[in-house]
């Protein structure tokens, strides 16, 4: 199976992770895992600043800050993955990414907004379950 981990740098990602860690069962040497990490594009002021190489090392700097707490957990449990990160909306990286690695499952963290939140603010899990191509697991956040 392949399963493709959602990540961003909140507490949510890090509470999905210790969500995993505590469900020994969805981590297995047997699966294949990725990571993506949706990235904003870099605001037009500093995007000016930058040459075309200096934005690329920059969001590579981004991702790896992200992707450097996943990595260390992952390898703990004996988990080798992919990382992928991508610019652009969050629901649509993490579902065109899905598509591409042909992902059979997505795990993500949910930020908890409730209906009311979500009205106003929208959600990236609420865009990701409407239009993801396989099942969706959320792991929502921890309990007060």
């Amino acid at each position: 199976m392949n399963i493709l981990l959602a990540v961003d740098d909140s507490p949510f990602s890090r509470h999905m992770l210790a969500w995993l860690g505590a469900h020994q069962e969805w981590l297995s040497r047997e699966q294949r895992y990725a990571v993506v990490h949706a990235q904003t594009p870099l605001p037009n002021g500093l995007r000016l600043l930058l040459d075309d190489n200096q934005a690329a090392m920059r969001r590579i700097s981004e991702a790896n800050d992200v992707f450097r707490p996943v990595r260390i957990f992952l390898e703990r449990h004996g988990i080798r993955a992919e990382y992928f990160h991508n610019e652009g909306p969050a629901a649509n990286v993490i579902v065109e990414q899905a598509t591409q690695w042909h992902a059979d499952m997505i795990v993500m963290g949910s930020r908890g907004h409730g209906a009311i939140g979500q009205l106003a603010l929208g959600s990236v899990v609420s865009r990701v379950l409407a239009s993801a191509p396989v099942p969706v697991v959320v792991i929502p956040p921890p309990r007060a």
